[in-house]
This record gives C-alpha cells, sequence and structure tokens, in this order.
C-alpha cells in the first residue's frame, strides 16, 4: 500500500517535472534560475534563442553578463538582485548584450525564491521588446512630428476643448486667425468665438451636443476675433473619446473663409448678371421679332385716321375717332418703351446739353409732382455734353420723376441732381425721393418689364424697363439705392459726349410740288403712308421691292426717297438708300421703320422717323429734306414741344 507522503513526493515531482517542460520549451521567453550570488543554475530554450548562449556557456557565470558594459561598473546588476529581495519583486527595462555583443531591448522580472525562509536563488524572466521599443520610438516620433505640424499651421485654427468647451491647447493658426496667444485663450471657453446674438441663442453649447450626439459638426458662418471684428469661418467639430468609449473632449478647426465667400459672392453676382443679360437678350429677341408687324399694324390705324377723319361729321363719330387715335398711341407707346428697354429701338443721338435739356423739361416735371412735394434741382455748372437720344433722355427723366413722386403719397421732396464723375468720365443724372423706399426683396426686380408694385391701371410696369434700356443703349449704366421709410435715388450714368455729325440734308432745295417715291413691301402701310403724302400735298410713285425703287429712281422725276428699312430680299432700306446715295449724291432720302437692326448701322447718314408715326412728324421731316413747307390738306398743326413728352411718359 503507497503511503500518502509518497503520493505527495511523487506528485510534486510530476509538478516540478511538467514546470521544467514547460519553462525548458518556452521560446518566446528567456528564463532562467538563478543562484543566491546570481550565478545561472537553470537555462531554457528561450533563453538560448534570445542571448544565443548555450546552456553549456552560460551555466555557473554571473547574470551580469547580459549587462551593457556601462551598467556592470555602475553597479546596475546587484542593485537589480537587491530590489528583488526588497521588493519581492523587481521589474525593470533596458539593454542586454547577447553572446555576440549586439543589443537588445529587454523587459526583465526578477523574483527572489525563499526555502524555509532562506533565500536559496532567484527567478529570472526576460523577454526581447526591442521591436516594441521601436514602435513606440515612431509613436513618439509620430506624435511629435504631429504635435509640431499642428502647432506651426498657420492657416488653420487647430485646439483641443474640454467636454464643457474650455479651450486645452492653441496653436498658431488659431493665434493668427482669431488673435489670441495661448496664454489668453486656454483655459477660456470657446463661446467668446461666436457672436454675441450665437451666443445668446445658445449656439455653442448645441454645437458641442450635435458633435456628440452625431459624431461630427460642421458649418459656415460669422465669428469674432479679438478685436471684435467679424471673420467668414468654416469650422469642425469631432468628439474625442476613450478606449471605453467616454467623451474625453473635442477637436475642432476653424479656417478664415473670408475671401472664398467674397471670390463666391463676387461668383453669384457675375452669373446673376449673365442670366439677367440673357433674360434682356431674351426678350429684345421676342420684343424685336414682333415689334415691327405690330407698329406697321398701328402705322394702319394712325394712317387711315387721317384719312378719314375728313368724312366723319358727327360728334360722336369724330369721339370714336378720338379714342381710336388715344390707344393707338398708347399702344405705339408701349412698343417703343418695350424697344428701349430692349436696346433694340432705332434711335437717334446726338451731342445733348444736360442742363439746358433738363431746364427744357423743368416746367414738364414739376407739373407732374403737385402741391404737396418740394421740387428742388442741382445742377452742376460746366456739365460735360452726352451723346444720347434726347427724346429717350427726357423720358427717362419723366419716368424717374412720376416714380418718385407715386412713392411720395402724403408728399415730401424730390430732387433731379446732374454732376460730372471725373473718375469714370461719366455724367451722372440723379433723381431722389423722400418717399416709403423699397424693399430689398424688390430692389432687384423693379428693371424688369411689367414689374409693379402699383395697383391695377395705375402703372405698366414699363417705367423703369425704359430707363434701363436708355442708359444701356447709350452705353451707360443705371444703379438704384433704397432706404424703407427714408427713400430711394436712381441714378443714370452717362459717357461724356463728343460733338457728333449732324442728319444729312438735301443738297437743292425742291420747289412746288414734289413726287415723292414711297418704298413699302406691305401694301396696307403703303395704302395708309400714301394717304398722309397726299394730304400734305406730295405727289407719290409706289415701289414694293428695291429693285422696283431703283428703276424708278432711274426713270427720274423723283424729288424725294421714302423707304421703310425692313423689305423682302437681299437688299433692304438702309442698302437701298445708300445705292441711291452712290447714283444721285442730292437726292433727299428719309428711312422709316417700326424696329430695325438694320437701323442701328444708319447712324447719322440718313434721318429714319419712327412707326407709327403721324402726319405732322412726317411733315416736319420732309420739310427739312426738301427746304419747303409741306401742305397739310388736313389742316393738322404740329403739337406743343411737351406733347411727345407727356404721351410717352409711363410708370
Amino acid at each position: 500500500m503507497i503511503k500518502k507522503s509518497d503520493q505527495l513526493k511523487r506528485g510534486i515531482f510530476e509538478s516540478e517535472r511538467r514546470f521544467r517542460l514547460l519553462a525548458g520549451g518556452a521560446i518566446d521567453y528567456a528564463i532562467c534560475t538563478l543562484g543566491p550570488d546570481g550565478r545561472v543554475i537553470h537555462w531554457n530554450k528561450g533563453a538560448e534563442r534570445i542571448t544565443g548562449y548555450p546552456a553549456k556557456a552560460i551555466l555557473g557565470q554571473h547574470f551580469s553578463v547580459f549587462y551593457p558594459e556601462e551598467d556592470r561598473a555602475s553597479g546596475l546588476p546587484a542593485e537589480a538582485l537587491q530590489m528583488a529581495r526588497k521588493e519581492k519583486h523587481a521589474v525593470a527595462e533596458g539593454w542586454c548584450v547577447r553572446q555576440d555583443g549586439s543589443l537588445f531591448y529587454a523587459s526583465v522580472v526578477i523574483d527572489p525564491i525563499y526555502e524555509k525562509r532562506k533565500l536559496v536563488g532567484y527567478a529570472m524572466v526576460t523577454r526581447d521588446i526591442t521591436e516594441r521599443l521601436q514602435a513606440r520610438a515612431d509613436l513618439e516620433a509620430s506624435e511629435s512630428q504631429f504635435r509640431l505640424l499642428v502647432s506651426n499651421v498657420t492657416d488653420y485654427a487647430l485646439y483641443m476643448l474640454t467636454p464643457a468647451g474650455i479651450v486645452a491647447n492653441w496653436n498658431a493658426g488659431g493665434q493668427r486667425i482669431k488673435g489670441y496667444s495661448p496664454g489668453e485663450i486656454i483655459g477660456q471657453s470657446f463661446a467668446r468665438f461666436y457672436t454675441p446674438a450665437d451666443q445668446a441663442a445658445g449656439k455653442p453649447a448645441r454645437a458641442l451636443k450635435i458633435a456628440e450626439e452625431t459624431g461630427h459638426y460642421e458649418e459656415d458662418g460669422w465669428r469674432v476675433r479679438k478685436d471684435g471684428s467679424f471673420f467668414w469661418a468654416s469650422v469642425v467639430i469631432d468628439p474625442i473619446r476613450d478606449s471605453d468609449g467616454n467623451l474625453v473632449g473635442f477637436a475642432k478647426i476653424t479656417r478664415d473663409i473670408s475671401e472664398r465667400r467674397e471670390a463666391q459672392q463676387k461668383l453669384d453676382q457675375v452669373q446673376r448678371q449673365l442670366a439677367e443679360a440673357q433674360k434682356m437678350d431674351a426678350l429684345g429677341q421676342l420684343t424685336g421679332g414682333v415689334a415691327h408687324d405690330f407698329n406697321n399694324l398701328l402705322m394702319i390705324i394712325s394712317g387711315n385716321l387721317h384719312r378719314i377723319r375728313r368724312e366723319v361729321t358727327s360728334e360722336r363719330g369724330r369721339l370714336a375717332l378720338s379714342a381710336i387715335e388715344t390707344a393707338s398711341e398708347r399702344a405705339a407707346s408701349l412698343t417703343s418703351q418695350l424697344l428701349t428697354f430692349a436696346r433694340r429701338q432705332s434711335v437717334n443721338p446726338q451731342t445733348i446739353d444736360v442742363a439746358d435739356r433738363i431746364s427744357a423739361v423743368r416746367e414738364v416735371l414739376s407739373s407732374a409732382l403737385g402741391g404737396a412735394i418740394e421740387f428742388n434741382m442741382e445742377l452742376d455748372p460746366d456739365l460735360w455734353p452726352v451723346f444720347v437720344d434726347p427724346t429717350e433722355f427726357e423720358t427717362a427723366l419723366i419716368n424717374l420723376v412720376v416714380n418718385a413722386r407715386d412713392a411720395m403719397a402724403s408728399g415730401g421732396t424730390l430732387t433731379v441732381t446732374a454732376r460730372n464723375v471725373p473718375e469714370t468720365t461719366e455724367v451722372a443724372v440723379s433723381v431722389a425721393d423722400t418717399g416709403e423706399g423699397i424693399p430689398q426683396d424688390v430692389l432687384s426686380k423693379v428693371f424688369d418689364p411689367f414689374f409693379t408694385t402699383k395697383p391695377v391701371g395705375k402703372g405698366t410696369g414699363l417705367g423703369l424697363s425704359q430707363v434701363h434700356g436708355f442708359a444701356h443703349q447709350a452705353d451707360g449704366r443705371v444703379e438704384i439705392t433704397s432706404t424703407l421709410s427714408k427713400g430711394t435715388q436712381v441714378s443714370i450714368y452717362l459717357p461724356r459726349g463728343t460733338a457728333a455729325a449732324t442728319g444729312t440734308t438735301a443738297g437743292n432745295s425742291v420747289h412746288g410740288s414734289a413726287t415723292v417715291l414711297l418704298i413699302e413691301d406691305n401694301p396696307a402701310v403703303a395704302d395708309a403712308s400714301t394717304g398722309l403724302l397726299e394730304q400734305l400735298g406730295y405727289t407719290v410713285r409706289w415701289a414694293s421691292n428695291a429693285e422696283a425703287a431703283l428703276s424708278e429712281i432711274d426713270a427720274n422725276g423723283i424729288d424725294v426717297v421714302f423707304s421703310d428699312i425692313v423689305m423682302p430680299g437681299r437688299m433692304d432700306g438702309l442698302k437701298l438708300a445708300r445705292a441711291i446715295r452712290d447714283r444721285k449724291p442730292d437726292l433727299p432720302i428719309l428711312l422709316t421703320t417700326g424696329y430695325s437692326e438694320s437701323a442701328r448701322d444708319v447712324r447719322s447718314d440718313f434721318p429714319v422717323l419712327r412707326k407709327p408715326y403721324h402726319i405732322h412728324d412726317l411733315s416736319r421731316e420732309l420739310s427739312k429734306l426738301t427746304g419747303q413747307r409741306s401742305g397739310n390738306a388736313s389742316g393738322a398743326i404740329d403739337p406743343p414741344a411737351d406733347a411727345p413728352r407727356k404721351a410717352r411718359a409711363r410708370s
């Protein structure tokens, strides 16, 4: 029978055997036993692999052989054993020496071994952690480089916040962008970077909450520098968590993008201007496409009114004719304003004296205002001349005054000013009122055709459109500024003009009954125009195209040529006029059109009469060309000077 003591001994022996097998077979750790004096008495395969010493070469040697020479000289091996005895455990990291003299970085653990309270040796476990040391060094170098990079970045404010939003560190970019030195801002709440309005609305705390809950916060907005100035910033906030997921703070990046915002705003403005130009062009094409035919229709109506007026004797009939004539003039005025807005009106530019023109219509302007509005005019002396269509200039001025009047329903002050602008070589003509002003969301639309804030029937929405078109057609510009409850100012800037050639007149005066060659492809318009010419005492010969007109010219007997510009075929009225001028330089030529791109090329070569025209308009232009006063069979007289201006002024 086996005694219990024998079983215990056998169990201990077996346990020790297994431990020796385990320790001896471990190759990742150098496991050895030292005697009380520090000499190696046991050695495993891991120790041989790590240090390079086989058991027979190391057993019996002092363990200090693993220490570098300087550590042995300083007594470090003895201190390690002393520490193990004193603390029952000694742990250290440091450089160790292999058999071949190479170094490796090791983690060393030494524990004392006691038997019956007597020290019998030491257990030493050594592990090669050179790779871990290198990784740690690489990490520290990387972190150092990152800190160096962050601290020296100047284009971005990069800094950390505590969970409560307190600034924990600060880089050079933060100082450059926001003006605070590290000593001034570290320990302060990041809320001070927000505007007072944003602080009052709780925006800083809300930003941190969104970042914490969603993992990211990003926005563009106004921020405040140390000196109180504002800048437009791009802001990013990210939460920082530890390995357990607990919030330890926030990483915050701020960049000053004021210049980028300004550039974007300029780009947006250019895009809006491009869209506006495209809109104008589209409107101009639409308007120009119908204007010629529409004005021909009005010409037929207007021309035949003069023909039948003599045949209508009843009062009721005359009233009906008057209503038709008023409607025709109204339609002609609207078409003219649309063409001017679209910059497709055939104009007659001249060099004009701005002060004289404004003074000439002062009475008209004053009468349009009424007694509740104080009217002032401030015209600088020695105003430069401008090269514009005088009628369109006066119409634009009247439209501005009428709009200003309507903005002052309870009265106020209206001021017309004119001044030279030496910086841009322009003359600025402005109309300012003290009225109710225009909201900003409406201000951008005021030049759009048919846009009006007036009640139905109180305006067409073409007044400012005409002003806009007139200014740009004259190679100028128009600007508007307005403040609610304080008033509005509209300024037309026109380039300084130079002397221009006057209209061509005939070389010879025509006496007696003159023969007019009427060139018009529309028979109905030709019939109406013939009626007007005959009432003025002219003999009329009609040609429907350029080829027929040249045949009539060659046949002689023509005293005046009156031609439409728009005609079918390769030769329009302007080309025809130039061909006639080459053949007969002294033959007077008058052109007419409701609208034509070709009219832009006329300049001062030939006078142009706009359709629809009245008998007195036709009489006046032919009189200039023929050097005689035309007869007027209908008894019509020229209207007063301000009649056209009143008819064309539309709010």
